[in-house]
């Protein structure tokens, strides 16, 4: 899979921009704040309809303009698909092959990406919320019914948390209408948890391996799904409810004195263990570097594994925070098999066949042209 085409209009500091680009490396070269990551996130929101930055769309429209535009033509085992999104003060529109999607879960997935920026770092030491983000934006790329899913839990959890403040503040005495949302919110979780657990399971899998080859067959990488209620992989979907409806008693009281929904989904985590040793507490940052950039390569391998073909591969000024053995792993790795983009400000003391070979851009104040 690969992008062979970009156009987009007034999205942050780019009035107008239309690129063509080979199924190969490709550099974006650049001074800081000229936009190169401005491009590459323009072509993570093509793919996902939301950015890896902001949570605020209104962000990404060039400022005084009532909206931006991103367009791209993508090519994939089925053929050509342009594919377009509007995004708006009021809201997003997403087409596919000309014809709107009325579900932004419909849209997503018909173009994958993985995002490799020198905040994917973060997602060993960072919070527990980074590494949840990572794992509903990677299964979403694959599974519309997760998507549909997480969409329909995030809301449930919004009017059970409404209730539980109403309830808090005595404004609602009603206990019944808490336990219809909490079955709503029990049903939805254990569906959302099935299939993280799968998920890791399938991305340890791919890591593993990788990790064992960064780090010369010294270490170890192990993968597990730390959820706030004690469930786990074994257990079919009736058994999960039953335990959550086991912790919901136990929690009710202190969830309304709170006003918070205090387990479920949104409260889970990952944990990232090297020869046995949690990585985030007691690993080296080297080890943590490590670890991040398996589970990236992975992902990759896990999309192919997931549809057969390779996401496209966006290094976002990731290149010069790992060091030279890293750096050649990475691009061996991806060496003629992934579309890619990498944006650096130089690509000096980078001496790797890929990068000679690959096609090169440079950006200046908002504007990209071709440098060969």
């Amino acid at each position: 899979m690969y992008i062979e085409q970009l156009q987009i209009k007034d999205y942050r500091n780019y009035n107008e921009l239309s690129v063509q680009f080979d199924n190969k490396v490709n550099v974006i070269l650049g001074e800081n704040a000229q936009g190169k990551t401005n491009v590459m996130e323009s072509i993570y929101v093509l793919a996902m309809a939301k950015s890896h930055r902001t949570s605020n769309d209104k962000d990404l429209i060039r400022w005084d303009q009532e909206y931006a535009k991103i367009e791209g033509r993508v090519v994939n085992k089925h053929g050509s698909l342009p594919m377009q999104l509007v995004i708006s003060k009021k809201g997003k529109k997403a087409k596919c092959n000309h014809i709107e999607q009325q579900k932004l879960s419909q849209y997503v997935g018909n173009m994958n990406v993985v995002m490799f920026a020198p905040e994917d770092l973060h997602l060993v030491k960072g919070s527990p919320q980074v590494r949840r983000r990572f794992i509903d934006m990677e299964i979403g790329q694959v599974s519309a019914v997760y998507l549909h899913d997480i969409n329909q839990f995030q809301k449930i959890l919004q009017q059970r948390n409404h209730y539980l403040k109403l309830l808090q503040s005595r404004k609602q005495t009603d206990q019944a209408m808490l336990d219809i949302l909490t079955e709503q919110f029990i049903e939805m979780a254990v569906k959302i948890i099935a299939k993280r657990f799968e998920f890791i399971y399938l991305l340890e899998k791919w890591a593993m391996p990788i990790h064992e080859g960064i780090s010369r067959g010294l270490e170890t990488l192990k993968i597990q799904y730390k959820p706030s209620v004690d469930v786990s992989e074994e257990q079919d979907l009736s058994k999960m409810k039953n335990i959550y409806l086991e912790k919901y008693e136990k929690t009710k009281t202190r969830e309304i004195e709170r006003g918070v929904t205090l387990f479920g989904p949104h409260r889970d985590d990952l944990l990232f263990q090297v020869n046995g040793r949690d990585v985030q507490t007691f690993g080296s940052q080297g080890q943590q570097r490590t670890t991040a950039l398996s589970v990236k390569l992975a992902e990759i391998e896990l999309i192919h594994a997931e549809i057969g073909e390779y996401p496209i591969l966006l290094l976002d000024d990731v290149l010069s925070e790992l060091d030279d053995y890293r750096q050649s792993h990475l691009l061996n790795t991806i060496q003629g098999k992934v579309q890619t983009f990498v944006t650096t400000t130089s690509v000096d003391g980078i001496d790797h066949q890929t990068l000679k070979e690959a096609a090169a851009y440079e950006v200046k104040a908002g504007s990209l042209k071709k440098i060969q």
